[in-house]
């Protein structure tokens, strides 16, 4: 009788919560505090973008041309190299 009595709350409180969630979630103050939350970042994000500051470019002649050297590297052959590991 015990076990049935706490299965039955457990039910009634899950079904509560449930029901407390999803009716908060449709209610119409959520919906408007979500558009204005919105609202505000796009002001916000507009506002930030107008006062970046523009950095100069110090990227001028950065890059470096090094000439090919001729190397003596020793080219592998995959299945060459399992053959010799046998």
């Amino acid at each position: 009788m015990i076990k049935e009595i706490k299965y039955l709350v457990f039910i009634i409180l899950i079904s509560l919560f449930l029901f407390f969630t999803i009716r908060y979630y449709f209610s119409d103050e959520n919906k408007k505090r979500s558009y204005r939350s919105l609202s505000n970042i796009d002001t916000k994000i507009n506002n930030y973008v107008k006062n970046l500051p523009i950095l100069k470019s110090d990227t001028q002649n950065i890059i470096e041309y090094v000439e090919e050297t001729k190397s003596n590297k020793k080219k592998y052959n995959f299945w060459k190299l399992l053959e010799s590991n046998e």
